[in-house]
């Protein structure tokens, strides 16, 4: 074991900081916007297609953040990035409550959604890097359930808001900086976070593509439930915007269950995991398109969406540190960018077909889409060696 590896209760804290970093920057800065978009759309008169392409603009500053964060981790130190997530993500937050025009909204949305990017790598590199191999994939899915507790942050906030909704998004901006200054305290500094990775000719590790095929069809099935679910909800389904937020709370707090991910890839494998996820995933997400209308079959529907999307999702990460084994943090990257680029290719879309048919039609379209995923699987690991 390495000497620079964590103590239980360093583990505990980095844990702790590093789910309220995915929280904020996931489940307010970025996913967020779904929960607001009959407020939005009420507001600037937006259509369907326009709502879909400022979602679409979130995945693909999604992607930009991923980017940095991959090439800036192991120069900058995990520290500095992460605290630059938290960072980003207040500023975004902050233009979106101000935003004056749908100009504006689109931008604070794109810096609210290049947050998330920066988010994870730096903070699985520190976990492959620092964690107890016997810990490393339930601290993995731990911190990457953030994202639930976000959400289930934000519903309560968007239902005392009400109408003012800008209120709501200034608060998410307190939260964001808040937490960046708690992370900056807690994640290893450049100094101790693992050695920097060696200037090598760049190359690809076996299993890379099917991992990253499997992501961006992942995006291209969970990408509409994020975007449009409350638009469902409210507008096609016509229950009111606090039943809805309601609904929200629900998938938020059923997501953090997707932190047991960890544990159940050590009982089930990775293998049957994965496609049990994928099947559930797409069902969820077909029981939202036949009855928007019911509150409590939405709300099960979105339960069950909540916990499966971080499941899935912690499965991703687990998955990539496996094959990125000497580079975790480019490893989280290329399979986080691709799960974007798969709902930046969705969200319009999704958004498009909605508009020429039913925005019911449009998702169970990517309930359908969500399935190819199980085209692709997960390597099986190679027995572990004794420390």
């Amino acid at each position: 074991m390495s000497d620079a590896t964590m103590t239980a209760r360093r583990t505990v804290a980095l844990s702790a900081a590093g789910i309220s970093l995915i929280a904020v920057c996931y489940g307010l800065a970025r996913f967020a916007y779904g929960l607001f978009v009959p407020a939005f759309r009420s507001t600037f008169e937006l259509d369907g297609a326009t709502i879909g392409a400022i979602a679409a603009m979130s995945y693909v500053a999604y992607g930009a953040g991923i980017l940095y964060a991959t090439v800036a981790t192991p120069r900058l130190g995990a520290r500095f990035v992460s605290v630059s997530a938290g960072g980003l993500g207040a500023i975004g937050c902050a233009l979106i409550a101000a935003a004056p025009t749908p100009g504006i909204l689109a931008l604070g949305v794109a810096v609210a959604g290049s947050s998330t990017g920066v988010a994870s790598p730096p903070l699985a590199q520190v976990v492959a890097r620092r964690v107890r191999e016997q810990r490393r994939d339930r601290v993995q899915t731990i911190i990457n359930a953030g994202t639930g507790l976000g959400v289930l942050v934000s519903g309560p906030v968007a239902l005392l808001a009400g109408d003012q909704w800008r209120l709501a998004w200034a608060a998410f901006a307190v939260l964001c900086a808040a937490t960046a200054v708690w992370v900056g305290a807690v994640v290893p500094s450049a100094a101790d976070a693992g050695k920097r990775e060696p200037r090598a000719r760049p190359r690809v590790p076996a299993g890379a593509t099917p991992m990253v095929s499997a992501a961006v069809v992942v995006g291209l099935g969970t990408g509409a439930v994020w975007t449009f679910g409350q638009d469902l909800l409210q507008g096609t389904g016509g229950q009111s915007a606090q039943a809805a937020a309601v609904v929200w709370i629900v998938l938020g707090a059923c997501g953090l269950g997707g932190a047991l991910a960890g544990g159940v890839i050590g009982r089930a494998g990775i293998v049957l995991t994965w496609r049990m996820l994928v099947v559930a995933a797409s069902a969820a997400t077909a029981v939202l398109a036949f009855a928007p209308s019911s509150f409590l079959i939405a709300a099960f529907g979105s339960g069950v969406f909540g916990a499966v999307y971080i499941a899935v999702t912690g499965v991703l990460l687990v998955w990539s540190t496996r094959i990125f084994v000497e580079s975790p943090a480019t490893g989280v990257g290329a399979a986080f960018l691709a799960l974007a680029l798969g709902q930046a290719l969705g969200s319009p879309l999704i958004g498009w077909v909605a508009d020429l048919a039913d925005l019911r039609v449009a998702i169970a379209v990517a309930a359908g889409l969500g399935l190819g995923a199980l085209v692709f699987t997960p390597p099986r690991p190679a027995p572990r060696r004794s420390e």
